[in-house]
């Protein structure tokens, strides 16, 4: 499967700049609306943890705000491109229709596309931290990793749920209220040393969610927050992520034979 997304890595390149533009076309405001509702969502969790709930800032120094971007970023990105990427096969099922298309590329070609917003919200990341100066020091590059290793675990998700939906046409659905559950089971809006005297297993449990390890990597790299069993959790991550691709993958390519007459 990988070999088959590098030979043909033009084309998901050209599909998914096309992808990225058609979701705009028609729109008054355009690619505004890309930012609006993120945005919105960080003003309103800052709202609500820091001035309602009055929380304590998890790394000193550093405003709610700015430890709370480099955190949510990653989980917008991750939830778009499996929400979009469970519909990607009904989106283009002109093309899964066609014989000599090769079907494979059109859960890549929607992870891409949901990518490029991905890379501007990084950009607006760091012009908020620059305005706001805060030191960014060379840890910033580990971003480019981070972002590589959430891609494959999303890529190996939507080859699933993909391949899933067009049998089963309620995986949609399922995968909305999951993504409403998602962004509890990691620590975006709150730390984990919420639970450390409470109930220390909760914080082992948070620590099982393979976007632990993204979202804490994100704010490791922009603020220098604590990132404690790195190694450890780097191993198990990419360890489910191997598991996830292999099974989402085996998943699609058994199922592909049948797209076309489905669809």
């Amino acid at each position: 499967m990988l070999i088959e997304l590098i030979k043909n890595l033009k084309m998901i390149l050209s599909l998914a700049k096309s992808d990225f533009k058609k979701r705009f076309v028609g729109s008054y405001f355009g690619v505004l609306w890309m930012f609006i509702q993120p945005l919105a969502t960080v003003l309103v969790y800052t709202l609500i943890f820091q001035v309602g709930f009055k929380s304590v800032p998890p790394v000193p120094g550093i405003p709610y705000v700015l430890w709370l971007i480099p955190g949510i970023i990653p989980w917008f990105y991750f939830q778009d491109s499996l929400l979009q990427g469970t519909g990607v096969l009904y989106e283009y099922n002109f093309l899964v229709k066609k014989v000599v298309f090769n079907v494979s590329m059109l859960p890549a070609v929607k992870l891409v596309s949901v990518f490029l917003s991905h890379i501007c919200f990084i950009v607006i990341m760091f012009i908020v931290f620059i305005v706001a100066r805060v030191p960014i020091s060379i840890k910033c590059l580990m971003i480019i990793y981070f972002s590589f290793a959430l891609s494959i675990f999303s890529l190996g998700l939507i080859y699933f749920t993909s391949s899933i939906n067009v049998f089963f046409k309620d995986m949609g659905q399922i995968v909305t209220i999951l993504m409403q559950f998602g962004i509890w089971m990691a620590p975006i809006m709150y730390d984990e040393s919420l639970f450390i005297n409470r109930a220390p297993i909760v914080c082992d449990l948070i620590k099982l969610n393979p976007i632990y390890y993204i979202v804490k990597g994100y704010r490791f790299a922009m603020i220098g927050d604590s990132f404690k069993d790195f190694g450890i959790l780097t191993i198990y991550f990419w360890i489910v992520t191997i598991i996830v691709f292999i099974i989402g993958s085996n998943v699609f390519n058994r199922f592909k034979v049948h797209f076309a007459d489905v669809l």
